[in-house]
């Protein structure tokens, strides 16, 4: 399928009705709703970490109300089994007094689903929904059903009160589009909250685009052009993230690993979907750099001397691309 460049500009502004309209409610947190709505167009899921009542829950609700996607919420817990997430099998009585195993949905089986506290489940029930997030499938007793589509996973994690908790390894990590950091709101935008949720009157939210639209959008973003050059830069990103190879000292110095394969064609996603938002039909150098710290914070594992030296994995990104040029390092 071709689409022209009247295709693309149209499409923008749809998808700026979709970021208007989520603004309506959420107030600020612009990083967060951006990002969330690139993994959208990129098929992809998100891992949004935050500190407890910075309004993840209500962010992803909004998301999937705008976009008119069945959405259902998953809270983890440590007592959560795999069946209570994909659904099981139940012998049901036939009108003819014969009994059959029917297969009941479990909550996984919606468009948008809300993770909350993925960290607080066993790594046996992390998986089950992992399955499902990389494969779009879910098997239960060997028979595989298909997921809607589109489908998207977005999982919240908590950055404190870590007991009792079953950190994703980072193999699992590795699944997530990109991960997304929930700041604090300004003294301004706390301002507006309250009013909005204190208030006697309620919001109303249109549903500004479908599933078929969004099927499309995702086409389109597959559509987009990325020359060899932009991708020339993209691969010297990720290289640059591997300690034993990397020309530069500090990541060398505190970097255990870096990112994967899966890191590479994340950034190309998302830096397309993000090309798709703005209207164009082509990656720019700039929506590889926007793109680079959510991709890869998650995939850039710290050693104990970077860990000792309060180093992050941001800062380590930011090096890379104050280091790298297109098509050179400097």
């Amino acid at each position: 399928m071709t689409f022209t460049t009247e295709d693309y500009v149209k499409m923008s502004k749809r998808l700026e009705e979709v970021r208007i309209e989520i603004g309506h409610f959420i107030v600020g947190q612009k990083e967060a709703v951006e990002f969330s709505i690139y993994c959208v167009l990129a098929d992809g899921h998100a891992l949004l970490e935050g500190l407890p009542g910075l309004g993840k829950t209500m962010l992803i609700r909004t998301i999937s109300e705008v976009l008119d996607l069945s959405f259902s919420r998953i809270q983890f817990t440590p007592d959560l089994m795999p069946s209570d997430i994909t659904g099981t099998s139940m012998i049901e009585r036939l009108e003819n007094g014969k009994q059959q195993f029917t297969f009941q949905k479990g909550p996984i089986f919606s468009q948008m689903v809300l993770a909350d506290e993925i960290n607080r489940a066993t790594p046996k029930t992390q998986s089950a929904l992992l399955e499902a997030m990389g494969e779009k499938t879910v098997t239960v007793l060997g028979e595989t059903k298909q997921m809607d589509r589109p489908f998207f996973v977005l999982a919240t994690q908590n950055p404190i009160e870590m007991e009792g908790t079953y950190p994703l390894p980072e193999a699992q990590m590795d699944r997530f589009l990109c991960k997304i950091l929930v700041s604090y709101p300004t003294k301004a935008e706390m301002m507006e909250i309250t009013k909005r949720t204190t208030g006697g009157q309620s919001i109303v939210l249109n549903k500004i685009m479908n599933s078929e639209e969004i099927v499309h959008a995702q086409q389109m973003v597959k559509e987009i052009l990325i020359a060899d050059d932009m991708l020339e830069y993209a691969v010297e990103i990720i290289s640059a993230t591997h300690p034993e190879a990397s020309s530069i000292p500090e990541i060398a110095q505190y970097v255990q690993y870096g990112s994967g394969p899966r890191g590479l064609l994340s950034l190309i996603k998302l830096a397309k979907a993000r090309a798709l938002v703005a209207g164009r039909y082509h990656v720019s150098i700039a929506d590889i750099k926007s793109v680079a710290k959510p991709v890869l914070r998650h995939r850039l594992l710290l050693n104990y001397e970077g860990e000792a030296e309060g180093k992050t994995a941001d800062e380590m990104v930011d090096l890379i691309l104050q280091t790298i040029k297109q098509g050179q390092i400097v």
